[in-house]
């Protein structure tokens, strides 16, 4: 049953048939009331959940390198969740229940900035990473200027190393130090390049999968 205040132009306290209405910080309202989902656990809604659960965990540490790396597709929503929404389509393999990361595919900084040439990954010093690149900063819209985007991805322990503004695209080369409990793990690598100024990104290249001497 529901109740109308202060006469027929009131608010309304209650429930009438799907509509509920209420009060809130002293503003009236009305609302319709959520349909109920007959089965909320759907072959098809579990299949989403699952792969959802999957990107979720692969992104969530390293939420704050995605500000840089997704900044220019946050249109209308935040450049984690534009993150999300890629690699959802973009970065996962497997069938539902097993979906796993297709770190390859998947990127970690999206734009349209000349990317990497020839980039590789080794371990060879206790708690280090070397990554290399070829100098590409005559191609196309690559700059001298550029800088690097570095990130080492530890799945296992569910934590991130990262640079957002490494050595210039000239420099070729950065040594990444990690902490010495990840020796023996195996790292996912990605670089990528961000202009100077901040307005162009481009697509991360994934360089490897590294254990960590």
């Amino acid at each position: 049953m529901a109740i109308i205040n202060q006469g027929i132009l009131g608010g309304v306290s209650g429930q009438i048939g799907n509509v509920i209405g209420g009060t809130w910080k002293g503003i009236d309202y009305l609302r319709i009331k959520p349909s109920s989902v007959a089965n909320p656990k759907t072959e098809g809604q579990l299949d989403q959940r699952s792969k959802f659960a999957t990107v979720l965990r692969f992104l969530q540490p390293m939420s704050d390198f995605l500000r840089i790396g997704f900044k220019l597709y946050a249109i209308k929503m935040t450049e984690f969740n534009a993150a999300m929404s890629y690699n959802l389509f973009n970065g996962v393999v497997g069938a539902y229940p097993n979906y796993n990361i297709d770190y390859p595919n998947a990127l970690v900084s999206r734009g349209n900035l000349k990317g990497v040439a020839n980039g590789t990954a080794t371990s060879t010093t206790p708690a280090q990473i070397d990554i290399s690149w070829d100098n590409n900063s005559s191609s196309g819209n690559a700059l001298a200027t550029d800088k690097s985007l570095i990130l080492v991805l530890n799945p296992d322990k569910k934590e991130s190393i990262y640079t957002t503004s490494g050595p210039d695209r000239t420099a070729g080369s950065e040594t990444l130090n990690l902490p010495a409990e990840y020796t023996g793990d195996v790292v996912e690598v990605y670089l990528g390049f961000v202009s100077a100024d901040g307005t162009k990104v481009s697509n991360s290249t994934h360089l490897g999968s590294v254990t960590v001497a």
